[in-house]
């Protein structure tokens, strides 16, 4: 099953794909006392958007919505850095450390499928980070690595944008680079487990105006989605609706010699096959 956040001239929903992926039934107008996609997960009722996913009769084209962002009110946003073979190295860290980096993001720096990242005035140095992301569906406290893929709703696509000069203006603090308005994406949907086998498999690819930036496998993370769930559920509860961007490959723009900023007019698309495609124009702010 595959969710979505939309708007049709302007008007805000949600819904699921039909099987053939053509269309969107949308579920505002099926499921009772549902507000929006953040409130589904947080009701823990996406048996009852399932019970519609399989009916096949779509009320709009694919083509005739606009993406939104995923979750219209996502809760945290957690973020795992430094987390795929030869990304410790770029940063000359210990390839043996033994925890996650962790940062956070706010709603507000993240826009939907489709829609533009911003570059703002005060730095040319936006870059992406082409993610997978997962969302909480079950809440916990101190959650088994056994048990972490029972509290995923399901998984997603980001591109955790970074605003890399500003990511070094303070010691041990990522903050600023990392939070600019509509800087990063995630979406196009929310895909169900039901539909993923092993996310070790998973094969990420982001591309910049069809150009291969990064190409790697979820299997090559340091730390993977399921501890993940476990280490940061050990010390904040884990609430449905919660988000992890689950950290990126190598190949972002900073690393190039020179580095590669993304510019006004350039085509950010980030890919997993069982996840389909995030893809963003990039235009100034």
């Amino acid at each position: 099953m595959r969710l979505l956040s939309y708007s049709v001239h302007g008007v805000p929903s949600f819904g699921v794909l039909t099987p053939d992926g053509a269309g969107v039934i949308d579920l505002a107008s099926r499921i009772a006392r549902v507000a929006d996609l953040s409130d589904l997960i947080a009701q823990g009722r996406l048996a009852e958007a399932a019970d519609w996913a399989g009916s096949g009769t779509a009320d709009h084209a694919l083509d005739d919505i606009d993406c939104e962002r995923l979750l219209p009110r996502p809760g945290k946003i957690i973020c795992i850095g430094v987390n795929y073979g030869g990304r410790g190295a770029e940063y000359a860290e210990d390839p043996g450390d033994a925890y996650p980096s962790v940062f956070v993001r706010f709603p507000e720096t993240l826009v939907g499928h489709g829609q533009a990242l911003l570059r703002p005035p005060e730095s040319e140095q936006l870059d992406y980070e082409g993610e997978i992301v997962a969302v909480i569906g079950t809440g916990g406290r101190r959650i088994s690595v056994e048990d972490a893929r029972s509290h995923i709703a399901g998984l997603s696509l980001g591109n955790e944008g970074t605003i890399r000069d500003w990511v070094r203006h303070g010691r041990f603090n990522v903050t600023q680079g990392k939070n600019w308005h509509r800087s990063g994406s995630i979406g196009p949907w929310l895909v169900t487990l039901d539909e993923i086998g092993d996310f070790a498999g998973l094969h990420l690819t982001t591309r910049v105006n069809g150009e291969l930036r990064q190409d790697d496998l979820a299997g090559n993370m340091r730390f993977g989605i399921e501890y993940q769930i476990h280490y940061l559920s050990t010390f904040i509860e884990l609430d449905a609706g919660d988000v992890i961007f689950t950290g990126t490959p190598t190949g972002a723009g900073a690393r190039f010699d020179p580095p590669r900023w993304l510019k006004p007019g350039d085509v950010v698309e980030v890919t997993v096959p069982e996840l389909g495609t995030l893809r963003n124009p990039v235009r100034y702010e």
